[in-house]
């Protein structure tokens, strides 16, 4: 049943629906109902109920996170930022127009650790609120790309 793709989790509300779960048990609801109000199958509320009966509540908190633990550390992720505003002529471009390319590099070089250029493009969000300060020499950039020259992806 899971999100849509790009909504997170909310952690919080699955603990509680899951909480919920064990109060409509203590109340008499068969699992069949319980599932029916919660909209999850019956499974699932058979194995919080197996799960909490054999582990107690701690087996029903929060798992925590989901997903891979991130690279960078919030602290690197901020100062990320603070190198993104400041462009990428602080690295040596001559122009001041980001690429994942660009951008790989600098977390490459700032971080030591290593984004393939595709995926160095989720730090574009982070970019997004430098964007608005610099958009006037961003869109020079732009207009002026094809008198820059072309790399390749591999490229710095």
């Amino acid at each position: 049943m899971g999100n849509p793709a790009g909504v997170p989790r909310d952690f919080e509300a699955l603990e509680k629906r899951r909480f919920q779960a064990i109060q409509m048990l203590e109340r008499g609801l068969r699992q069949a109902e319980i599932a029916r109000q919660l909209r999850v199958v019956p499974q699932t509320v058979a194995r919080w109920m197996h799960d909490y009966r054999t582990h107690g509540k701690s087996a029903l908190r929060k798992a925590g996170r989901a997903g891979r633990k991130p690279r960078l550390s919030d602290k690197q992720r901020q100062q990320l930022e603070k190198l993104l505003v400041a462009g990428p002529e602080r690295i040596g471009y001559e122009t001041p127009l980001w690429t994942c390319p660009r951008v790989a590099h600098l977390i490459d070089e700032e971080f030591d650790v290593r984004y393939h250029e595709a995926m160095s493009g989720k730090f574009w969000l982070l970019w997004a609120g430098a964007r608005n300060d610099r958009r006037g020499e961003h869109e020079n950039a732009m207009k002026n790309r094809s008198s820059i020259g072309k790399r390749t992806c591999g490229q710095h």
